[in-house]
Order: C-alpha cells, then sequence, then structure tokens
C-alpha cells in the first residue's frame, strides 16, 4: 500500500494562526508536533515512510521539509512531490499515480490510500484496522470513502447517505449519495436516520480502479496518463482546478464506504477545536497567558501576550502577533467570509506571519515605515541565501549572534556579533552561516519599494533562479 498525504491546502478557518503561508497543517496547537507531524506518525503504522507520498506545492514546500527534519524516520523517507501549481485534489492525486507508476515502478493493482494532512484521529489501533479493512475493499474493484458514524448534528461537515450493506466486508455499505454541508435541523434528521455518516475526506482505491473511473468521468485528466511524468508535470497547469469528489466520486457506481467507530475530527473551526480541548470547571480552554475572572465557557487562544478577561462567556478569542480574532461560540465556521473580506481589501494578514519560514531559515518583519523595514533574520547552520541583487532597495546587515560569511560584490568578509556591512542598490551579495548555531542578523532596508519579490537571483542552492 502506498499513502497520499495532501499537504498542499491553504486553510482560512483557523485565521488569524492559519495564514496561506503557514496553513493549519504545520501548527502545533495540540502539543510539540504539528497535524502533519501526527499524520506522519499515524501512517508510520500502516506502511513505510518510503511508501508515502507527500503532495503539497512551492509555497509549503519549506514547511513539509522542516516538520520532516524534525520527525523521527528511518533511514528512508517519504516522498516529497510538488505540483507546478494548485489544481486542487484531482490532478493532485493523478499526479501522485502517474509518480508512482513512472519514477516508483509501482504496479497497477497497488492500493492507494489518500488522507488530508490536518485531521485528528484516535485511537491509533482502530485507525489501522480501518485503513487495513478499506484496502480489503479496494482490492475488489471499490473506491472506499471512511465515513464517520456521527454522535451529534454537525453543520461543518460533509455526509455521505449510505445503501445496503456489503456483506463480505464489516461495516462496509454502498455509498446512495455525497451531500455537502448541511444546516442544522437538515444535520439533526441526517443523525436521527442513521444512514449518514460524516465524510471524513480520506478514501482508498488501487490504481486500476482510478484511472478507469477517471477514463469514463474526466478525461480530460485521463488522458495525461500517455504522457511520461515530465510531460505531465509541464502540463499540469493546464488541468482543470477540481477535487476529486466531483471529478469522480459524485459520479461513479463504485463507491463504497466504511464505517468508522473513532474520534475525528478535521479541525475545521475554533469551535471544533473547543469541542476537543480539555476544559476546566468553568468550560474554558485556555492557553497558560490567559487569565479569567467570572467567565465560562470560552476558548482563549494566546501565547506571547496576556489575555484577561472578566465576565464574558461563550467567546472564542485567538491572539496572535498582529492580528486578533473575537467571535461567539458557535459562529466560527463564518471566519472564511472574514478572511475572503481582508483578502479583498490585500490585507497581508491573511497570506503570511510576522516570521516566514525560507529553505535557509527564517526572518521576521520587526517593524515598517515610509521608505524603511527592518528585519529579523535567521540563518539556518551550513545554509546560504541565493546570490541576489535589488534594483529598488539598500539594506544595512547587523549581526547579532553566530558568525557568518558574507559577499558584498567582489569581497568575501567573515562577520561575527556587532560587526555590520552596507550593500548598496543593485550591489550583489549573499549571507552564509558558517558556524555551528543559527546566524542571526538585523537587516534594515531602505528605498522606495521594499516587497519580497525585488530580488535578482543571480546563483541559488535551492533552485530558485
Amino acid at each position: 500500500m502506498k499513502a497520499f498525504i495532501l499537504a498542499g491546502g491553504g486553510g482560512t478557518r483557523l485565521w488569524p494562526l492559519s495564514r496561506a503561508l503557514f496553513p493549519k497543517q504545520f501548527l502545533k496547537i495540540f502539543g510539540r508536533n504539528s497535524l502533519f507531524q501526527n499524520t506522519l506518525e499515524r501512517l508510520k503504522h500502516i506502511c513505510a515512510p518510503s511508501d508515502m507520498i507527500i503532495l503539497t506545492n512551492k509555497r509549503h514546500k519549506v514547511l513539509v521539509e522542516k516538520d520532516l527534519e524534525e520527525t523521527v524516520m528511518d533511514e528512508h523517507l517519504p516522498h516529497v512531490l510538488i505540483e507546478p501549481e494548485m489544481r486542487n485534489t484531482a490532478p493532485a492525486i493523478a499526479l501522485g499515480i502517474k509518480y508512482c507508476l513512472d519514477v516508483l515502478k509501482t504496479g497497477k493493482d497497488e492500493v492507494i490510500f489518500v488522507t488530508p494532512s490536518d485531521h485528528i484521529i484516535a485511537p491509533i489501533e482502530d485507525f489501522i484496522m480501518l485503513v487495513k479493512r478499506a484496502e480489503l475493499v479496494s482490492k475488489v474493484g471499490y473506491i472506499v470513502t471512511f465515513g464517520i458514524k456521527p454522535h451529534k448534528p454537525e453543520t461543518g461537515y460533509g455526509y455521505i447517505k449510505i445503501k445496503e450493506s456489503i456483506p463480505e466486508f464489516q461495516d462496509s455499505f454502498l455509498v446512495e449519495k455525497f451531500v455537502e454541508k448541511p444546516d442544522y435541523e437538515t444535520a439533526k434528521k441526517y443523525v436521527e436516520s442513521g444512514l449518514y455518516l460524516w465524510n471524513s475526506g480520506m478514501f482508498c482505491f488501487s490504481i486500476n480502479t482510478i484511472i478507469e473511473e477517471l477514463k469514463r468521468f474526466f478525461p480530460q485528466i485521463y488522458e495525461v496518463f500517455d504522457m511520461d511524468f515530465l510531460k505531465f508535470q509541464e502540463h499540469f497547469p493546464n488541468l482543470p482546478y477540481i477535487s476529486i469528489d466531483y471529478a469522480v466520486m459524485e459520479k461513479s457506481d463504485k463507491i463504497a464506504t466504511i464505517m468508522g467507530h473513532i474520534t475525528w475530527n478535521d479541525v475545521g473551526s475554533w469551535d471544533s477545536i473547543y469541542e476537543i480541548m480539555e476544559k476546566d470547571t468553568n468550560g474554558n480552554v485556555a492557553f497558560p497567558n490567559a487569565i479569567m475572572l467570572n467567565s465560562k465557557g470560552n476558548l482563549i487562544v494566546g501565547e506571547k501576550r496576556v489575555i484577561a478577561s472578566i465576565s464574558i462567556q461563550d467567546t472564542i478569542v485567538v491572539d496572535s502577533e498582529d492580528a486578533i480574532l473575537l467571535v461567539k461560540k458557535g459562529e466560527s465556521q463564518k471566519v472564511k467570509e472574514l478572511v475572503e473580506g481582508l483578502q479583498r481589501q490585500n490585507r497581508n494578514e491573511t497570506e503570511a506571519h510576522k516570521e516566514e519560514f525560507r529553505p535557509w531559515g527564517s526572518f521576521r518583519e520587526l517593524f515598517q515605515g515610509q521608505g524603511f523595514k527592518v528585519k529579523h533574520i535567521k540563518v539556518n547552520p551550513r545554509a546560504k541565501l541565493s546570490l541576489q541583487k535589488h534594483k529598488n532597495r539598500a539594506e544595512h546587515w547587523v549581526v547579532v549572534k553566530g558568525k557568518g560569511k558574507i559577499t558584498v560584490g567582489n569581497r568575501i568578509l567573515e562577520m561575527g556579533p556587532n560587526q555590520s556591512v552596507y550593500i548598496a542598490k543593485e550591489k550583489i551579495h549573499r549571507m552564509e552561516c558558517i558556524s555551528n548555531e543559527p546566524l542571526e542578523v538585523i537587516e534594515v532596508q531602505l528605498g522606495d519599494y521594499l516587497g519580497e519579490d525585488d530580488i535578482i537571483r543571480i546563483e541559488d542552492i535551492y533552485g530558485r533562479v
């Protein structure tokens, strides 16, 4: 069995912590590991890391690699497959299948398990048994979805309506239809009927079966299987933007579902986080910096500042470095609408945090004014930025920690704390860490335009030229 891990989404419902350049699968809300890292840990019980294919995009490649470095694996790492452009799950899964066939030389009878990377699932033992049962059902020609037995009406999930059971497989049913997220009254009727399951977004199929169904229902994607893998990648941006649900699942007559009696949560809203986290005697979920007086039923998330509340009830407060969210409990699904409004205003708070990650390390914007910007740059040991220049800005670098090799034009300087250098506009330059600890630099940018796209790369070890 191969496992496809979908790690390219840019979820907005957990804003302001989840953002386009740092989506929820990489958040560490529930402990030391991110949701993505927890997904890897679960899958190690199902297949070897060398049988895992992580499907992501260029924007999140650095975050995937960073989390992989922190995750204990055997000598073989998962494959990281970069989608040339974000085209939703149907083209992404097709790309993963083509990679398996052409690069890994996988047989067409191989079963593929597809899972998002941002869900909470427990216990692991029951999850493993569920996947193994789904593998058996897949081998006889079904595309198997994972339906979760609902314990309450939920308006944030899609539903699967089941038909008759498949006698030879435990807790397996034919699927009558898929239903979009309902209103509360409709969801209540679904749960009472016993015929509807939550759609978890996980599924299983053999390569043969999914290719046959793509041929039947979406020939635009099927046609690319005649290309070799490199040609497929070149053609990828021309594929339609469509999910596997719309492309195949809602049309095929080969869809089955296996009922999961497990704890599952897609962490799709702040309300869902409140639901799964441990509460105090007043029903509050609060991070250590929260101080509450006469307050009940609240979720308060924040790490840097003290958040104090008096006599508030059923409220969600999320504090980040540059934005604060206040929302009544039960209304957090509307955060997506809020973010869409901010995007229409071109607010950077929807795109990135103050700290942004790069292949060589990270930088944090400290302050910006008319004609200047101040950053804190951190370069990982033995890493280096691209050899580059800027058209619109000059820079002044001050080393505050570590040791660096600095290139400015034809000069190469070794610099340590309290040493500085000035880089004029159009001057070729580079920063490299040559110590065993990160190189930390305060950068002052001066110019009429200070955007991140004012970079002309001459040479780069990370292939970004």
